[in-house]
């Protein structure tokens, strides 16, 4: 029998409902999970949720969750829309850092805050950044996704006075090491206060911003 503890609390003590990270638990976990979200009358945030596993799960399971493939998350409750107009900006340097982006996007959405996605603004056209960067500047808190070398937190943080959380992502070829140089390069930003992610995350990511947002601006 799968045993599950979860911190239903964390919402009101931290601001941030408790998220479930589906990678490396099994579906009768996942659906363990579930089980005592419902009994609970609670709403879910499902994380790197694979096709494979949602497809484990039992019909009547799927049917009441809201899937977002891309993202590779789920939602079980409703999505608020957001009250307030959108104060965070989401760039990324390419198309392939959008699985990272909507994790970010559909974190923010799920706790009520909208948010502006702006992709494949790589600083290998610094163009794109520049025919942005009016709106880029509007925003009060950024978070910058990029694999490669990840150059684009470091261009943004030396462009913006909003405060930057760098998300170095897996993309890349070879050397790129499964996005390895993206974080020692976010790590070694020399743009001061640039805020590093671990690879790919970007639930970490918008959780960090979640924090800030509810500090300095509501």
């Amino acid at each position: 029998m799968t045993t599950i503890t979860m911190d239903f609390e964390r919402s009101e003590r931290c601001g941030i409902s408790e998220a479930v990270y589906c990678e490396g638990k099994d579906a009768d976990q996942i659906l363990a999970i579930l089980t005592l979200a419902r009994e609970n009358q609670q709403r879910l945030l499902l994380t790197r949720l694979s096709e494979e596993k949602y497809q484990q799960l039992p019909e009547q399971e799927k049917n009441q969750l809201k899937g977002f493939p891309i993202a590779q998350c789920a939602v079980l409750g409703d999505l608020f829309p957001p009250i307030l107009p959108a104060s965070i900006g989401i760039v990324s340097g390419g198309a392939s850092d959008r699985r990272v982006c909507e994790e970010i996007q559909l974190t923010l959405h799920f706790h009520g805050i909208a948010c502006g996605l702006h992709q494949d603004l790589g600083v290998a056209g610094l163009w794109r950044i520049q025919q942005q960067l009016e709106q880029l500047r509007r925003y009060k808190i950024i978070i910058a996704v990029a694999g490669m070398e990840a150059a684009l937190p470091t261009v943004i943080a030396g462009l913006v006075r909003a405060p930057v959380i760098a998300v170095p992502t897996s993309v890349g070829y070879g050397i790129a090491a499964g996005g390895h140089v993206a974080l020692n390069a976010c790590l070694a930003s020399c743009a001061g206060g640039v805020m590093t992610m671990n690879i790919d995350n970007g639930y970490g990511a918008a959780a960090a911003a979640i924090r800030i947002y509810r500090q300095i601006i509501l």
